[in-house]
């Protein structure tokens, strides 16, 4: 197996155009067209996890957060991402990130954090924007159906939990062929009136490309009539940080010791009790400080989260109660989301879950 078929199991797990702008997703380092002889999947690749994978004869490690953030400029060493990316390169070990593109998946890290919670009712916190556009075309009444289904294929017409959504209006089309021209219906210099069907479909914008290729596959004409516009709809499914709900309603306390053992965190840090019973919970894996204000809005009881901020914990205004569980600890099951997907995915192939322990940081 290539590396390049596992990578297009991991994009259709968390797609690359799901991830943030400031992100560096992907294949990091290696070639793709290389043979896979392993998978080791962990949170971060450090250089014990280079090691790692090289005892066990993995030559692709799939990893949460992307080793290489920043460009380099020299490659000698004098840092853990460049002794890591050295020691991958020497032993030819690939690396490939998932982070924010499976951060922002609605099966991924935050729906991973909810269910390790037992939350219900959940959904996106901060739905992503200007990630969906709509094509419009126009097509003879016998082309209708064969264009939209092609369409359908591509991945157009879904919306939230309903695919093969369209709308069709009827009208009269017009046109007159140049003597370059091949008409399917009339001659050329003949202007010819002819019913047509309007097909409007949405779609995720980094469909296009397939999108289009159906489009001009499929439809009848010489020359495709379309339009493509972008939409300032919030996409429900896609998008940072998650809200659910409790079972049953919790005493604050109780409800942050109850996460302090299901996310394995060796302390909280959390603001001020509201006295109050908690059961609308939103999170946010990873640094989340900025969602802060989208949780209050949301009406979120808590705020389950990391990397706060000493004033930061200020902007809770006696309306949330906010929790830090650590970074690693919010994000500590994504890894064995990856290893139980690409097992199912890829059948009879070593997936590993790596042993080392990548947390920089520790407590007393």
């Amino acid at each position: 197996m290539k590396i390049k078929e596992i990578i297009t199991v991991l994009e259709e797990m968390a797609p690359l155009a799901y991830a943030e702008d400031f992100d560096n997703v992907g294949l990091i380092v290696g070639n793709q067209e290389s043979d896979a002889t392993g998978i080791l999947v962990c949170h971060d690749a450090l250089e014990n996890i280079i090691d790692e994978a090289i005892s066990k004869n993995c030559n692709l490690v799939v990893c949460f957060h992307p080793i290489l953030f920043a460009g380099l400029k020299k490659i000698t060493g004098k840092n853990y991402v460049e002794r890591a990316v050295l020691k991958a390169i020497k032993n030819d070990i690939s690396i490939y990130a998932v982070h924010t593109a499976l951060d922002n998946h609605q099966n991924g890290v935050n729906k991973i954090f909810c269910d390790a919670l037992g939350l219900t009712n959940t959904k996106i916190l901060i739905p992503k924007q200007n990630f969906i556009r709509k094509l419009i075309t126009f097509t003879i009444p016998e082309n209708v159906e064969q264009v939209r289904n092609a369409l359908f294929t591509a991945g157009a017409g879904t919306i939230g939990n309903y695919e093969n959504c369209s709308f069709n209006s009827k009208g009269m089309g017009t046109f007159m062929g140049n003597e370059n021209s091949d008409p399917q219906i009339g001659e050329q210099f003949e202007f010819v009136e002819t019913a047509e069907i309007k097909i409007e479909v949405t779609f995720e914008k980094y469909l296009e490309n397939k999108i289009l290729k159906a489009l001009f596959q499929n439809h009848i004409y010489e020359e495709v009539a379309y339009e493509i516009y972008d939409l300032g709809n919030k996409h429900q499914n896609i998008g940072l940080g998650m809200i659910g709900e409790l079972g049953s309603p919790m005493k604050e306390k109780d409800f942050l010791l109850f996460v302090k053992e299901k996310m394995q965190a060796s302390g909280i840090r959390h603001s001020s009790f509201l006295g109050r019973e908690v059961k609308k919970i939103a999170v946010l894996g990873g640094a989340g400080s900025f969602a802060i204000k989208n949780a209050i809005q949301a009406g979120a009881d808590v705020f389950l989260t990391a990397d706060l901020k000493y004033h930061q914990f200020y902007e809770a205004e006696n309306q949330v109660l906010l929790a830090d569980i650590g970074h690693f600890e919010s994000e500590r099951y994504t890894k064995n989301y990856i290893v139980e997907y690409l097992r199912k995915k890829i059948l009879n192939f070593a997936v590993i879950l790596a042993e080392e322990n990548s947390n920089p940081v520790k407590y007393l």
